[in-house]
């Protein structure tokens, strides 16, 4: 896990998401405490637990975004899931203990990530081995023209009659000649045959209920170590030959128990899990007035993982104590408090998140690395055409999605996105054929562009 500072976390998270200061401090304080912990030594280490953190606020204002990228600056593994996908153990549907289970396949393909990039070097030079001719396939002796008389020691050549052959360490040079071209890229177009192993695995479908989904792994597991390899000869250019190879050598060199041991590490010291939609199951009462069974169940079963307990995994045991839990919702209809007590306390720190206003929308647009005029103007300077948007454009498309977000369902930064693929809707469609290669957008354009829809008010929500 990197060191950094709170403040270096929220001036990270500045660069991608506008505002929100409150909930960017919270989880920089959180990454930082988890730091602390790993610095101390002895029983103390083990009773200092995370403090889990609950978002409140409407869509669209930045709360998924916060975790995702919390997640990528410290290197964790992250995985977001909604609550309303899940039931209570008995119930058809996906049980809580899978949440940890895809956790640790998104940390064992990490660590293989990184691994693999270790071996990069190694398996790139066992590629080309491959590809290349092996040397006693390479003639060892050539025939030299002997109005040339070759350079070297006269025991290194063997002459038979009129003939003079090269010394038998030619097949070697040649084979580094060769192995040049190929790093050139020389030889890329040419196709070669590869012999590819494949397992013909049969599908199974596993039913997904509590033990037998677990159970499913191993099966997967065991059909592919019954089932005999199978190999087929296919042809394939030298560059996709190349990366097959590299592939499949990356594979032979990674050392998959170390790769485990280390993810189930990485996954319980630092793994994050984003529960969305907590706010959906929050409700202990059905719309028919009954109590929801299954939703109040699905608290009751997230409890013993957020608050620590041990799950089985094909990797084997993962402990859940020091995972750190995100969850968001909206709470329009219900609250935090209506959750069950139980599950209230294991998230003790709640920020709300303001719902974003035009000027937010501004910035939005504008101060961002991946602000979306930025992405629109690469995307369309790929066929050749160079947009312009000036200020009073910007401004413009900031109160249109203002104010559609004020008469209809508020999604809050993710209208910009409608409204400006509705914007620049023709010229995408028209960007490879047009002639006029650079397009200036004003505020009278975009006004020109979406006035229709504007117009009709009952259109706009609608499409927008």
């Amino acid at each position: 896990m990197k060191e950094l500072t709170p403040r270096q976390v929220v001036a990270e998270l500045d660069k991608y998401i506008i505002g929100q200061d409150k909930a960017k401090r919270a989880v920089a304080v959180a990454i930082r405490n988890r730091w602390r912990r790993q610095q101390l030594t002895g029983p103390m280490r083990e009773e200092v637990l995370p403090k889990n953190i609950i978002m409140i606020g409407p869509t669209g204002v930045g709360k998924t975004e916060i975790a995702r990228r919390l997640a990528n600056l410290v290197n964790a593994p992250f995985l977001k899931v909604e609550a309303s996908k899940y039931t209570e153990v008995g119930y058809y549907g996906r049980d809580v203990d899978t949440i940890i289970r895809d956790l640790m396949e998104i940390g064992v393909n990490m660590i293989k990530a990184e691994h693999a990039k270790i071996v990069q070097k190694k398996a790139e030079e066992n590629a080309e081995d491959l590809l290349l001719p092996e040397s006693e396939s390479i003639q060892e002796y050539r025939a030299v023209d002997v109005a040339q008389p070759p350079t070297g020691r006269d025991e290194d050549f063997v002459t038979t009659g009129a003939v003079t052959f090269a010394p038998a360490n030619h097949a070697v040079k040649t084979r580094e000649k060769l192995r040049e071209k190929l790093r050139a890229g020389e030889l890329d177009s040419r196709t070669v045959e590869l012999n590819i192993e494949s397992r013909n695995t049969p599908m199974v479908e596993i039913i997904s209920s509590a033990g037998v989904e677990q159970m499913g792994f191993d099966f997967a597991n065991m059909f592919d170590k019954m089932m005999p390899k199978a190999s087929k000869k296919t042809e394939v250019t030298v560059v996709e030959a190349r990366q097959m190879l590299i592939q499949q050598e990356s594979e032979k060199l990674i050392d998959k128990d170390k790769v485990v041991q280390e993810a189930v590490k990485r996954v319980e010291e630092a793994g994050i899990v984003f529960i969305d939609e907590l706010d959906k199951i929050a409700g202990r009462q059905s719309e028919h007035g009954g109590p929801d069974v299954s939703r109040e169940g699905v608290q009751r079963d997230l409890l013993p993982i957020i608050e620590g307990s041990t799950v089985t995994t094909r990797y084997g045991m993962v402990k859940t104590d020091h995972i750190l839990f995100v969850a968001a919702g909206a709470f329009h209809v219900s609250k935090p408090s209506d959750l069950i007590p139980e599950l209230q306390g294991r998230f003790p720190i709640r920020v709300e998140l303001t719902s974003l206003s035009g000027a937010d929308f501004i910035r939005i647009l504008k101060e961002p690395k991946n602000a979306l005029i930025k992405q629109y103007t690469a995307l369309l300077e790929v066929d050749g055409v160079k947009l312009k948007f000036d200020d009073s454009a910007i401004n413009e498309i900031a109160r249109i999605a203002e104010d559609i977000n004020t008469k209809s369902q508020n999604i809050g930064a993710r209208r910009l996105h409608t409204v400006l693929e509705k914007l620049l809707e023709q010229v995408s469609f028209e960007a490879p054929d047009v002639k006029r290669k650079t397009l200036a957008v004003d505020a009278q354009y975009v006004r020109d562009t979406l006035k229709e829809i504007l117009a009709d008010e009952d259109l706009s929500k609608y499409i927008l």
